[in-house]
């Protein structure tokens, strides 16, 4: 069941939106931030609260990589996987996160530390190669300094 927080802050922001349905992402985001995923009770409570089908919202939330269906680590590494990151040394950087993490794509460390997701760009092609840890750029990354980046988020 939706919280009052939840409910508090969901109608704040579609107070901004013509029709709830339209903030459905806004709403994912909101509920997802308290809850760390969107489980399917969770996609179903927000569906009715937008008034849609739980369908229509699992489409949104399936199409966009920042909403997460599956229960995810406390911190997010998104590794470009884009040509530009590929060609400037993509598989040194998941080399050195998987040897240190122990976790291939896809995947969270068994203390629910990190979960590692691939990302289609990042838009730092300049910069490559380039991931992302929760909502921090790491460019020009080089992959000798993996322990003192993560050390970064407990």
């Amino acid at each position: 069941m939706l919280t009052p927080e939840e409910i508090r802050e969901l109608e704040a922001d579609l107070a901004h939106y013509p029709q709830k349905q339209s903030g459905c992402v806004d709403a994912l985001k909101i509920v997802q931030r308290r809850r760390g995923w969107i489980s399917d009770d969770t996609l179903r409570e927000v569906a009715v609260y937008l008034e849609m089908t739980p369908e229509e919202l699992d489409g949104v939330a399936t199409f966009y990589p920042v909403i997460f269906r599956r229960q995810v680590g406390r911190h997010i590494i998104r590794i470009c996987d884009s040509v530009s990151c590929w060609i400037m040394g993509y598989e040194k950087v998941y080399s050195a996160l998987n040897g240190t993490l122990g976790i291939r794509l896809g995947e969270t460390t068994a203390d629910g530390r990190f979960t590692l997701l691939p990302s289609a760009c990042l838009g730092v092609c300049e910069h490559a190669p380039a991931l992302m840890i929760d909502d921090d750029l790491i460019a020009d990354w080089n992959p000798g300094n993996v322990d003192g980046i993560l050390s970064r988020y407990p």
